[in-house]
Parts: C-alpha cells; sequence; structure tokens
C-alpha cells in the first residue's frame, strides 16, 4: 500500500500489524453469506460468532444474485447488502467485503451472471474491455454500498478484495486486469486496503502485482502436515519484504490449523464457512470435487462451527478459546513477529519437545512488549498449545514474569490486591509453570498442585486430567491464585468470579437430535413427464445451441424435435423413414433427460459433451423431447469436461436421429514415432503408407513410453446425410483427426466425440481419415465409432425457473389424490407431491430427510425453493459435494412470516428400466 493510501485509510498495514483506528489488531474473520441464510436470522448469526469470539466476517457479493437479469437489478429483502452491512456494524464485526466480480464459492458460475456467456468473443475474468464494461455496471450498484458501509464512515468494512483466486484461472494478463479493477473501486471512493487474494500460492498470478493491491493468501492444506509452518513461513518472508503483512483470507475451520498459522506472524484468520447456509433456488453450481465432475448439493456446509440451521457445534468452543488467548496478549501478540529458529531454538530443544509427543514446533513469536509465545504442536491428535516464555506478568498487576509452562495461559485478571492466572494442558500431561517474582510470596494453599519455591519464584506442577489451584500471598496482602484445568474444562471456561478465587464454566453443546418426527399427509398428481410444464415460458429458438442465448439462465427447459434428414428406407408399396439406432445429444449440459414419441429413453449427465442413447431395434420414433435441467454453471475453470470451463453454456447444441452405427476399430494402417509433432508427410492425403503394417486401432504393442501412433484408412460415408460423428469411448489420451489431410479437429478423453460432417459434406463418399494419437506407455487408446444420421429439427423450446414451476404445481393440484410412502413413479416419470407443515412449529424450522432411490427432487417450502435432492442410484449420478446429499432444510423464520405453509415436491425418476421410489420423507424440528 502506498503510503498516500495509507493515510486515506483508518486500516494501516505494517509487516507484523494490522492497525485499525490505530490500534493492532488480529482479525478472526468468518465467512458469512447473506445471500445462503435468510435475513431474518442474519443478527443472530453475527451475534453467535461475536459470542464464540470472532471479531469479523468476509463476505461475498453474488453479482448474479442480484442481476438476475440483465439490465434488471434487485438489493431488497433477502437481497439488501445495506441491511446486512448495516447489521455488522451494529454488531461490532469488521467486514472483508468481496464483491467479485468473480467469487468462486461454489456458487452458479461464481456468481458471473449467466448472460454473459451469450456475449461473442468476450473475456471472462480478464483485461477485456467487453467485459469491464459490464463489470462496471456491477461495481456502479454494489462499490457505492461498500464505501457507505467503509470504516470511518457509517460501517466497519475494513478490506475489499478484487476478483479471487485468480491464479487458479488462465488470465492472460493479471496485471492489467487488477489494475482495471482497482481504478473502478478508487473510482467509487474506496479507501480500504484492496486486496487480491492467492488460491494456490500465485501471488503475482493473483494479484499482477499490481499497485496499491495487497496479495493475500488462501491455504488449504492437511491440518497434520507437520512442515506446513514451513510453507506459511516463506510466504511471511516474502510479504515482508515488501512491507506489507501476512493475511489469510480463506483456510481450513480447523481452529488448530488457525493456531499454527498465528505462529507464522499471520495477522488475518480467515477460515472459510464457519457459518453455514443454504443454496436456495436455482443457484447450485458443478465443480471439480468430483472425479472430475461433482454437482453442489443445496446444503452448503463443510461442518464448520455453525449448521445450516443455526445449531452451535464443538468446534465453536475451541473458537471461543482461541479468541480468548488472544485477547490476553493484546496488541503485544497483534504486533508479535516469527523469530529465527536458530536464533531460539536449537536440536536439543526439539528433541525434548518431541520426546512429549509433539512433532511439529517448538515455533516462537517475539511478543511487541517482551517475551515470547512457544507454540508445539501434536498433530496426531490435533492439538497445538501456546506456551508462554518471559512473559511480563505487569498486565495483570505482579511484579514478575512466566519464565516458561508446558501449559497455556488461556485466562488472566489482575487489580488492586493481586491477580489470578488460568493454565490449561493435554489431560495425559502436566503442566509446570515456572514463575519468577521481583519479592518472594508465600503458599497459601494448594489443591491439586504441587507448588515448589525457588529462590526468584516458584514452579507450580498439576496434571491435565483435574482441576487444580493454588494461592501465593504477599506480605501486602496482595495474593496471586494459579488455576489448573483440563483442556475440556479450557473449552467450557465462562470466566473467573468478583472476588477471583473460583472459576465458573459453561456446559457443553447439546445434540440437536432426537426431536421426534413429523408425519404427513401426502397427495401426488402425475404429468406428462416429456412435455412442457403447464406454466412454462417460451423462448426464442434463434441460436438455440445454448440455453443461454435463448435467454434461459437457470431452471428447466424442454426442447421437442421432429426425427428428420435420416434417411428413407424404400418398400414395395412405400417410402418409410429409416429405423433409428439411437439418439445423440450434442454438446449437453447438465441433466438430459431424452424422449422417443413420448416413450422415456434415458436420463444422462454429459457434462457438457455429447452423448450417444441406443434405441432398440426397429424404432422409428417421429416427435423427440429433451428435459435439460441447470443444475448450475460451473463456479471453476477445469479442462477435463466442457461443461467445468467457465465460460461453458447450457442445453443441447443439438440432436441427431443416429441412422448408423459404425465400429471402425480395425483395418488400420499404422506407423509410429517419439517426435511430438504431427508429421505432414504422414497424415497428408496422398501419403505413401502401403508399406505401413495393418493393425487394430490401438492394438500395436508399444515399444516407447510416449508415442505419436498414426492410424490412417480409408472410410465411405454414406450420401445423403447432414451428420457425421466420430465417438471415440475409453480414450485416455489426446487424439487429432485429418480428413482428407486437413486437420478436422481434436478429441479428448473428456469429450471423445468430433463433428466430421463440415468435412464430408451431404454428398459422403470416400474419405482418407488419419488419426493422430498422443500415447503413453499403459494408456487405453479407446474404440473409433463412426455415427451418421440425420439432424433433428427444432419445433420449440420451453423454460421454467421458480415462478413457472410453481404455477405448475397450482395447476396440477386439483388432480392429485392421496398418496402413501413408498411412493414410486416408473422410469421417466414425474410427478408433484403436496403437503402441508402445521400452523405452530418449531422457532428453527424443520430439517426434510428423504429415504429413496433413483429420484430427483426439487423441494418448494411455501413459495421458495429450499432444496434439489439427487438420491442414488444408477450410474448418471454424479457425485453430490458440499453438503448432505438426501436433506433441505425448512427455515422457521420464512414460515414465520408467511401464512403458506405449503409443501411441493417436483420429483422425477431418473433411471432407465428402474422405477423411482420415495420411501419415506421424514421432517424433524430444529
Amino acid at each position: 500500500m502506498t503510503a498516500q493510501t495509507q493515510s486515506e485509510s483508518q486500516v494501516r498495514l505494517g509487516p507484523d500489524r494490522v492497525a485499525i483506528n490505530g490500534r493492532s489488531e488480529i482479525l478472526l474473520c468468518a465467512s458469512l453469506f447473506y445471500f445462503r441464510i435468510p435475513s431474518p436470522l442474519w443478527r443472530e448469526r453475527m451475534e453467535q460468532l461475536k459470542a464464540f469470539g470472532y471479531n469479523a466476517i468476509d463476505v461475498y457479493f453474488p453479482w448474479n444474485h442480484h442481476e438476475r437479469e440483465e439490465g434488471i437489478w434487485d438489493f431488497t429483502g433477502e437481497r439488501d447488502v445495506a441491511a446486512f452491512l448495516a447489521l455488522a456494524s451494529d454488531a461490532g464485526l469488521r467486514v472483508v467485503a468481496r464483491p467479485g466480480p468473480y467469487i468462486c464459492s461454489e456458487w452458479d458460475g461464481g456468481a458471473l451472471p449467466a448472460y454473459l456467456l451469450a456475449k461473442d468473443g468476450i473475456r471472462l475474468r480478464d483485461n477485456d474491455p467487453v467485459f469491464l464494461l459490464h463489470v462496471a455496471r456491477w461495481y456502479d450498484k454494489i462499490l457505492p454500498l461498500l464505501k457507505r458501509f467503509e470504516l470511518g464512515a457509517s460501517g466497519t468494512v475494513v478490506a475489499v478484495q478484487l476478483d479471487n483466486e485468480l491464479d487458479f484461472y488462465s488470465c492472460a494478463d493479471p496485471t492489467g486486469y487488477i489494475s482495471a479493477l482497482r481504478d473502478l473501486a478508487l473510482g467509487h471512493g474506496i479507501r480500504v486496503p484492496l486486496i487480491a487474494c492467492a488460491g494456490q500460492g500465485g501471488l503475482t498470478e493473483a494479484g499482477g502485482d499490481a499497485e496499491d493491491i495487497l496479495p493475500t493468501c488462501n491455504f488449504y492444506p492437511d491440518n497434520r502436515d507437520p512442515e506446513f509452518e514451513t510453507l506459511a513461513l516463506a510466504y511471511k518472508r516474502e510479504l515482508t519484504l515488501r512491507g506489507l503483512p501476512l493475511l489469510v483470507t480463506e483456510t481450513n475451520r480447523s481452529h488448530f490449523l488457525l493456531r499454527r498459522l498465528l505462529s507464522c506472524g499471520v495477522k488475518l484468520l480467515g477460515p472459510y464457512l464457519q457459518a453455514s447456509g443454504t443454496d436456495f433456488g436455482f443457484t447450485n453450481s458443478i465443480n471439480n470435487w468430483g472425479k472430475p465432475m461433482a454437482f453442489m448439493t443445496s446444503d452448503y456446509d463443510f461442518g464448520g462451527m455453525i449448521s445450516p440451521e443455526g445449531h452451535v457445534r464443538e468446534e465453536a468452543y475451541e473458537g471461543r478459546l482461541l479468541s480468548r488467548v488472544l485477547r490476553l496478549y493484546g496488541e503485544d501478540l497483534a504486533e508479535a513477529a516469527p523469530l529465527d529458529a536458530d536464533e531460539t531454538s536449537d536440536a536439543a530443544d526439539r528433541l525434548e519437545w518431541r520426546e512429549r509427543g509433539f512433532d511439529a514446533g517448538p515455533y516462537r513469536l517475539g511478543l511487541r512488549g517482551g517475551g515470547r509465545l512457544v507454540f508445539v504442536s501434536d498433530t496426531t491428535r490435533e492439538l497445538c498449545l501456546m506456551l508462554p516464555e518471559a512473559v511480563s506478568l505487569a498486565p495483570w498487576g505482579v511484579e514478575g514474569a512466566i519464565s516458561s509452562s508446558t501449559a497455556e495461559l488461556c485466562e488472566a485478571a489482575g487489580g488492586e490486591d493481586g491477580c489470578v492466572l488460568v493454565f490449561h494442558t493435554a489431560e495425559d500431561a502436566d503442566g509446570k509453570v515456572s514463575l519468577k517474582f521481583a519479592e518472594q510470596p508465600t503458599v497459601v494453599s494448594a489443591e491439586g498442585a504441587d507448588v515448589s519455591m525457588t529462590d526468584t519464584g516458584c514452579m507450580i506442577v498439576f496434571g491435565g486430567h483435574i482441576r487444580a489451584s493454588c494461592e501465593l500471598a504477599w506480605d501486602d496482602g496482595r495474593r496471586l491464585n494459579v488455576f489448573g484445568i483440563p483442556r475440556r474444562d479450557a473449552l467450557l471456561l465462562e470466566g473467573i468470579d468478583a472476588d477471583r478465587r473460583r472459576l465458573t464454566f459453561g456446559t457443553p453443546p447439546v445434540d440437536p437430535g432426537g426431536s421426534p418426527a413429523l408425519e404427513l399427509p401426502w397427495h401426488a398428481s402425475g404429468i406428462e413427464s416429456h412435455l412442457p410444464l403447464p406454466a412454462a415460458s417460451a423462448a426464442m429458438t434463434e441460436g438455440y445451441e445454448c440455453l443461454e442465448k435463448s435467454g434461459i439462465y437457470r431452471g428447466f427447459a424442454w426442447y421437442s424435435y421432429t426425427a428428420a434428414g435420416g434417411g428413407m428406407t424404400r418398400g414395395e408399396d412405400s417410402i418409410s423413414p429409416r429405423p433409428l439406432a439411437g439418439l445423440l445429444a450434442a454438446g449437453a449440459s447438465d441433466i438430459v433427460s431424452l424422449y422417443a414419441d413420448g416413450d422415456y429413453a434415458s436420463t444422462v449427465v454429459p457434462a457438457g459433451a455429447s452423448r450417444y442413447l441406443p434405441l432398440p431395434a426397429g424404432r422409428s420414433p417421429v416427435e423427440l423431447a429433451a428435459r435439460v435441467e441447470i443444475w448450475g454453471h460451473s463456479n471453476f475453470d477445469d479442462p477435463r469436461l466442457p461443461a467445468l470451463r467457465l465460460h461453458a453454456t447450457k442445453g443441447i447444441r443439438g440432436l441427431t436421429a443416429v441412422t448408423s452405427e459404425r465400429d471402425l476399430s480395425k483395418g488400420w494402417r499404422y506407423r509410429r514415432t517419439t517426435d511430438p509433432s504431427p508429421d505432414p508427410a504422414r497424415v497428408a492425403a496422398d501419403a505413401d503408407d502401403e508399406r505401413w503394417p495393418m493393425a487394430g486401432f490401438g492394438g500395436w504393442h508399444p515399444n516407447d513410453t510416449r508415442t505419436l501412433e498414426y492410424y490412417r484408412r480409408t472410410v465411405t460415408f454414406e450420401p445423403g446425410l447432414d451428420s457425421r460423428t466420430l465417438w471415440v469411448p475409453g480414450l485416455e489420451s489426446r487424439l487429432t483427426v485429418f480428413v482428407d489431410g486437413a486437420e478436422a479437429g481434436t478429441v479428448e478423453p473428456g469429450d471423445p466425440w468430433l463433428s466430421l460432417a463440415p468435412w464430408i459434406g451431404a454428398e459422403g463418399g470416400a474419405r482418407q481419415l488419419t488419426l493422430a494419437l498422443e500415447r503413453r506407455l499403459g494408456v487405453a487408446a479407446g474404440k473409433p465409432v463412426l455415427l451418421e444420421g440425420g439432424k433433428a429439427v427444432l419445433g420449440s423450446l420451453w423454460s421454467a425457473g421458480e415462478r413457472e414451476l410453481l404455477a405448475s404445481a397450482s395447476l396440477a393440484e386439483p388432480d392429485a389424490a392421496h398418496a402413501e410412502f413408498p411412493y414410486a413413479l416408473k422410469a421417466g416419470g414425474v410427478a408433484w407431491l403436496y403437503a402441508s407443515l402445521p400452523d405452530e412449529g418449531p422457532r428453527g424450522g424443520w430439517r426434510a430427510t428423504a429415504d429413496g432411490a433413483c429420484l430427483k427432487l426439487t423441494a418448494f417450502a411455501g413459495d421458495r425453493l429450499v432444496g434439489r435432492l439427487w438420491l442414488p442410484g444408477g450410474e448418471e449420478r454424479p457425485a453430490m459435494s458440499g453438503g448432505s446429499p438426501d436433506s433441505f432444510y425448512v427455515p422457521g423464520a420464512w414460515l414465520q412470516e408467511s401464512a403458506d405453509r405449503r409443501l411441493r415436491l417436483l420429483v422425477e425418476a431418473v433411471v432407465p428400466g428402474q422405477p423411482g421410489v420415495l420411501r419415506a420423507l421424514r421432517f424433524a424440528a430444529v
């Protein structure tokens, strides 16, 4: 940060300090996302975080949450950013604001509006004038709100983050991009520090080394890695050279890891998602947490301190204990710096701690006012202790010091008549506290502790499994009470009573389980599964290759087609359509259910690639239909599957009625080389291949660990067809395809399809195919298959978001009949299930858990979409990540706001040949 910027801000930075309003602080910062928590619960979550020691929150602001349609903005109700920031200010919580434009956060598209995907030539997350023009519109809305609630104005915003983990993305010009975002922020008067976080350690790649940008780190290590401090300290040294502090804007939720980070001089500790939430509506994303495909659940919960329903978990008490220690040492710790190990710790010191069971450390922080904190960790038990060494007792009214200790000081209080010190240690270890005094006291009492006086002080020893205490006194009446308590008690410590002779403790967290289940009467109404829902909206069909170009950004879509162009069969007296071998959905994403003449074919998850579905022999369907659900746009950028690219679109790029399926695995001429570049002489149409040996595709035994293999053969293509696709199932490498010597494209393992139609034409005929296969030893080549047929003709395209789905549910409800669990649907079937929650319910609401198989559920409570589930069953079900895959949360706060307690579930049976069964739906009070 430049001197000018710092002088204008209430937040000042140095290598070993973050000063807010002139006072150095360590920010213990929990993620709290207003868009995943009902607005009536915002204040409650803030109070919970404060109660367990957190003094700051980090907040994403999702662009597409506020601009759901281009140019239409919403900052009201559940989207009221100003109300949320005002509550944070009232609660005294510092705010690290993260307005993107890209946020990741496992949110639909990383918060980039889907309409951007329909913009030709746009380069997302880069120094692209078209993209930045749209970003400027977003910043025009969000940055004035952040400025209004900056520290020093009417709020507590202490930093603003630009973009998010840009080092995970192939940005061509990170310096230009981040500089452009910086200029927009400064243009709106932002004066708090501007930060850019590195997701995988690339400080330059994340922030472009742009002027006035503070780089921060996101660390997600193995909590038990005994060498982790080495990595963190390397970044600490790098940032110290730049005159900046080490801020960790994201890391794991374990306070064990936070303690280890603290030992490295970190001044902002930002465990990601200590307050869990829910992806209500169509806001889920897809990403690479699977193999590599994963659908994010509606439940957004990684096991942090607070559950989506607001239950406090045991880890919260670790947070309170850590915050207590931070408060004890105050600014001395807030300005502490790591000490070089060779100055303070030698091999004998390390060996001594290893013998005590601590395999990481010791690491030492030099406190501002003198003395040190020694950090030692037992990674097996995930226990890190912060031990005082040569720490003065003057802040608590005693002339003396804690010379050394194997127990952690977790509370202290002092006054004119003396002070009290509270230590804790591991329950299977002894705590040894060595105290040094200017004047020697006498031992008044000792219970459960051994006290031995020395020439300059005393040694107090207590077992970590019991509560112990001792009292020392001076001749002038001052006294020192020292308590030793088990670590489990330290987590529950509430405070010290008024006379400083007793400690007060709270109670452990209560398991919220065990509440009786709610039984509801249900009704069901089946609907035509291949037809659009009655209230669906017609969409334009120009550019139907992706839904975004048709203005469809979320929810469901229905395509209707007529099979055509697949060739005809001439009989003695008639001409009829040729039987179809199958259907080929090109470039399809996310969830695609296909129907032929109203009969269910399958539900597939092509991940943006194509997918071929064989049909029973002899079928000649005319009417084809596809139902597509957008589970979510990718929040990441992964080249292994087309749908995982950040710019990936949804829907179907085309449907082909396949009339011919040909195996091309035999009859190839073969040549190999270790040169990785394609040889023009070998791919040319007139290449001399007569002396090349014959081989099956991929069948030649490899003699090298890495080769480029050439396969050539002449293929005769049937005339009169407009769709010709090469499919290579089982491919595990990269394949480049040449037609008559011209490069036609590449085939990848995650997208093993290539249209050859542009190079063949409707006339068909003989063509020379050359396939150049990048081959590694032990990698499968796959089996080339040629699919030919005619492109189906699109008739109509319909869509339904939340509003249309609810309207359709209401239209179908009069036909609903009583339903009992288990409730079954035939394969491909779709139905609405109806019930109502009781008028009087628990304040927290309900957690609904589904027991079933081969079903997808879209659940509405009142007028809100509260969850989407995909129950186990079938090979197409993707990995479900992010939280509970079989339950959803109905917030009591929303039920109390509305008289509408109806539950409406859209259920779909999505496994061919298997009925979808919902055995039970259990509602438990939360």
